[in-house]
């Protein structure tokens, strides 16, 4: 049967989805085969003339269906609280990052949760996944790349006084790609400025050695991934996704996700720099050096700064204590 003119463009629409772009469609011809003639039993089905929109829609949500058994595995094991995820509130070093899972012929997004703790001392920062081998090289690239651009951001206290570790909680196989290395930044700032972030905005992207925000892949399951848990814990109009600025072309997301956004109850939040981030997530200004080399007091960097000097200070009176101590034997 022939296909009427919103079907046509729903299969064009899915095209545009398929290539991650509003301004290019997928080539991959036999997806959209299948699609058609999938589409076209559905009119039969219901014994139909033409083919029409909602016959599209079943037969993408039929092809989904045979293959999303592992995202609903792990949709239940959020909702059920054995995989730990937080939508509502505010909490200090944590964060819900956003990843995907690529199996070939399905892929999907689910969020994941982010800490940091910091403490004085002079080892850095400790990237767990890395030291336990479970983190591949392109994210331990983005884990180096934020670590000095927070350096170069407190220069003037070279050499930083801290101990900072990161982490994904409760991943048990393994973490690839940088696109978290922007909530990574975010959770070491809070941990250092004692500042609680929004955990119903999850986050997205990479970031650069001066901060900027860098595009990541898989932008739409990752989204939906996020609004499904939401969506399962409660929308009240707090959540909803930071992204990056560059990433709004790849937006094709799923109707019911748009029709939440239209209404409030989600929110598509996007980014070109991690100051603007970190001022959605914890309320308070991210804060610019002034000329005295120092942030203002009471900003995000200001907070952060304010600790490195404790830290630096606690670091220099241990070593004057194992001094004197010394001198004494």
């Amino acid at each position: 049967p022939h296909f009427t003119a919103a079907a046509v463009a729903r299969m064009l629409e899915d095209s545009h989805r398929e290539a991650e772009d509003q301004t290019r469609q997928s080539a991959i011809f036999s997806r959209a085969e299948a699609l058609v003639m999938e589409s076209a039993a559905f009119c039969r089905t219901r014994s139909g003339i033409l083919v029409n929109e909602g016959d599209v829609e079943a037969a993408l949500r039929a092809r989904s269906l045979r293959h999303d058994y592992p995202a609903q595995r792990i949709q239940e094991s959020i909702a059920e609280g054995d995989v730990l995820i937080t939508v509502h509130g505010e909490n200090v070093g944590q964060l819900n990052g956003l990843s995907q899972v690529d199996l070939g012929d399905y892929r999907f997004g689910l969020p994941v949760r982010i800490t940091a703790r910091t403490f004085a001392g002079e080892d850095g920062l400790l990237n767990i996944g890395r030291e336990v081998e479970m983190s591949g090289p392109i994210h331990d690239k983005g884990v180096l790349i934020l670590q000095n651009y927070l350096s170069a951001l407190f220069a003037h206290i070279a050499p930083l006084a801290m101990n900072a570790s990161i982490v994904f909680e409760q991943d048990y196989y393994g973490v690839e790609g940088d696109s978290a290395s922007c909530a990574e930044l975010y959770v070491l700032l809070s941990s250092l400025s004692g500042l609680p972030l929004r955990q119903g905005i999850a986050v997205t992207g990479a970031v650069n050695q001066y901060g900027e925000v860098l595009p990541v892949g898989g932008v739409n399951e990752k989204i939906e991934g996020y609004y499904r848990v939401c969506e399962a814990a409660g929308l009240d109009g707090s959540q909803g996704v930071l992204i990056p600025s560059r990433n709004r072309r790849n937006l094709m997301l799923e109707r019911n996700v748009i029709e939440a956004v239209a209404s409030g109850l989600f929110h598509i939040h996007s980014v070109e720099h991690t100051s603007e981030g970190i001022e959605l997530l914890t309320g308070v200004p991210a804060g610019i050096v002034g000329g005295t080399g120092s942030y203002p007091a009471g900003s995000v960097l200001g907070l952060v700064q304010s600790t490195l000097h404790a830290y630096r200070r606690a670091c220099q009176l241990r070593d004057h204590q194992k001094e004197g101590k010394r001198h004494l034997r």
